[in-house]
């Protein structure tokens, strides 16, 4: 892929699809955004919106019919499709859904010859809980299944090999880790529920010990990984984040500790993983992206805002 006629992105009122917005624009593409707004505010837009012609949004469900006739018209070069399985799906129907949406976006571009698909998923969906010898996990790893949603992301990959070697449609899948930073919905991340909190003077609630690890990756870390996928990458899954580990402990001790609010604690969830981190050689080697944001720093930042 050489040159990009512009870019659609599904999602894009979201926490990481407006970030995205942001940075395609920077980057002097010509975006369209898609959203039903069932998750997404036109609110993270402000900032793109305010670029003019750039820019165009769209109030729409991918799986309305709709949305093929939109590519169809548009004819972008690269659909990036952001509104699948978000960490927190438990429900069936969510999960379910995520594949109607997927083929929906897969039929277009191949109808419509869209040159890339880039996705997004959640590595701890994807991989499962991995034994801690394991850790940083890299790509291609199996593991018994662990729900519903673990098998779903496991499928879309699935679908997106079919789509690529059946009809040329390229893809790239980042598996993300907890992707944190301003927009993000207290409910959609442990970050940005601490981040709440602390607003509000209120005492943060940890589900569990607190002694769980995630591997926290900031938004505009993130965000530079999908720009580069634009162009590299294909037919790949790639990790995208720090390869640390944090517990949640330590990510209150360093949110919290200019504040006097005592955590508290919860039973753990059901389904919550006891250890999170992606081994990211490959997103060096393919992508030539490395995360450059440490958690003290992005934490830090965000609090700021």
């Amino acid at each position: 892929m050489t040159q990009i006629n512009g870019a659609l992105v599904c999602g894009g009122a979201g926490f990481i699809g407006s970030h995205l917005v942001d940075r395609l624009l920077v980057d002097g593409q010509n975006v369209e955004v898609v959203d039903d707004l069932s998750v997404g505010s036109l609110a993270n837009l402000s900032d793109a919106r305010s670029r003019g012609g750039a820019l165009r949004f769209h109030h729409l469900d991918i799986a309305a019919p709709e949305f093929s006739e939109l590519i169809a018209l548009r004819r972008p070069s690269v659909i990036y499709h952001l509104a699948l399985l978000p960490m927190g799906a438990t429900r069936t129907n969510e999960t379910l859904r995520s594949a109607t949406l997927l083929l929906a976006v897969l039929e277009a571009a191949r109808r419509f010859n869209v040159k890339k698909v880039i996705v997004a998923l959640p590595a701890g969906l994807l991989y499962g809980e991995v034994p801690a010898r394991q850790l940083p996990v890299k790509e291609g790893r199996k593991s018994e299944p662990m729900g519903v949603a673990h098998v779903m992301a496991n499928t879309l990959v699935d679908l997106l090999t079919v789509y690529r070697e059946s009809y040329d449609v390229e893809f790239t899948a980042l598996a993300m880790t907890n992707v944190y930073g301003k927009r993000q919905r207290p409910s959609d991340g442990v970050v940005a529920a601490f981040a709440y909190a602390i607003a509000n003077n209120t005492s943060p609630t940890i589900c569990g010990n607190g002694r769980q690890t995630r591997d926290f990756l900031f938004i505009d870390d993130a965000v530079d990984a999908l720009a580069r996928a634009m162009t590299k990458g294909g037919g790949l899954v790639i990790n995208v984040g720090t390869g640390q580990q944090t517990t949640i402990r330590d990510l209150w001790g360093l949110m919290g500790s200019a504040t006097t609010l005592q955590e508290k604690f919860e039973t753990a969830r059901y389904g919550d993983l006891q250890r999170n981190a992606v081994n990211t050689t490959r997103a060096r080697i393919q992508l030539g992206w490395s995360h450059w944001t440490s958690v003290s720093a992005g934490v830090a930042e965000l609090l700021e805002h």
